[in-house]
Formats: C-alpha cells, sequence, structure tokens
C-alpha cells in the first residue's frame, strides 16, 4: 500500500532519533520500504567526521530497524505498542553514506515466535545495497511505559506479534 501511512502514526519515536522521513510502501504484518533524506544539517556530522561526514553506521541501522519496527507496529492490533531491538544477526555496513544521499530502507517480516520478531532489512542509496541485518524485535505492550513511569514493578503486557494467517 502507497500514501496511506504516516511514520509519526506508526512509530513512537520522535525528532532527533526518527531516522524515517516517508513510508514509501507499506504491507502491514508483511514489508515495508521507507527512505531517510540524509542532510548535512543532521546533528551527527558535526563530530562524525569533521572535513569528512559520514552517517554513523549505527544510524542506518538504526534507520532499518525503525523500518522493520513498521511492519509490526502497522498491525491494527499492535498500533500503540513498541517494539524493542532485541538483537541483530550478521549486520553488515557495505559503504558509507553521505550528506545529500537518500537511504532507501526495505524490511520483510521473517517470522515470529510469541513476542519476538525476525526482521530481514537491507539499506540503498541509488539502488547499491549500503547495508543489511537481521532484527530480532521483541513487542511490547503499552501497559510497560505506564508501568515504567509508575515504578510499578507489575510485569509488562508482552502480547504476541504474530500475523494472523
Amino acid at each position: 500500500m502507497k500514501g496511506e501511512f504516516k511514520v509519526e502514526e506508526i512509530l513512537p519515536h520522535r525528532y532527533p532519533f526518527l531516522f524515517i522521513d516517508r513510508i514509501i510502501e507499506l504491507e502491514p504484518g508483511k514489508r515495508a520500504v521507507a527512505e531517510k533524506n540524509v542532510s548535512i544539517n543532521e546533528s551527527y556530522f558535526q563530530g562524525h567526521f569533521p572535513g569528512y561526514p559520514v552517517m554513523p553506521g549505527v544510524l542506518i541501522l538504526e534507520a532499518m530497524a525503525q523500518t522493520s519496527g513498521l511492519i509490526i507496529l502497522s498491525m491494527k492490533e499492535h498500533r500503540g505498542k513498541i517494539g524493542l531491538l532485541a538483537g541483530m544477526e550478521r549486520a553488515r555496513i557495505r559503504r558509507p553514506v553521505f550528506p545529500g544521499d537518500k537511504l532507501v530502507t526495505h524490511a520483510e517480516f521473517v517470522n515470529a515466535k510469541s513476542n519476538i520478531c525476525l526482521i530481514d532489512a537491507k539499506a540503498y542509496v541509488d539502488g547499491e545495497l549500503v547495508a543489511e541485518c537481521r532484527f530480532i524485535m521483541a513487542l511490547q505492550g503499552d501497559q510497560i511505559l505506564q508501568s515504567s513511569r509508575a515504578r510499578n514493578s507489575e510485569a509488562p503486557d508482552v502480547r504476541r506479534c504474530e500475523r494472523n494467517a
């Protein structure tokens, strides 16, 4: 589906830690494609690296993880929840990303057990592979936000992230 979703309506991330500008394609529970226009005005370029600005690899991976989160958090039954990064497998940065690049991130649902989801993601600039990774995400219910604010010791409301087949 194109043009039907807004990033801020799905992801809990906000500036300065939102690394997706626009959703290009989204099939809830299946796949997502998003983009980030990499600007020299990003604050991290001040120190990474003076005279040779390069987008930090961990932020490329974060953009990919956020695109991965769109797949699960766009599902009606998971709206308002949070997908926490639980792990990464086979993470590779293939080439640097520079100011002026358009980072296009692709993510595809692989599998889920209980509240743990596996999602494969790749990032491209001008059609060239920049990075790839398998993300392990833990889906957390909205009760975790309330209980952590109240410093309550109750267990968080952990719900399944399996898609309805």
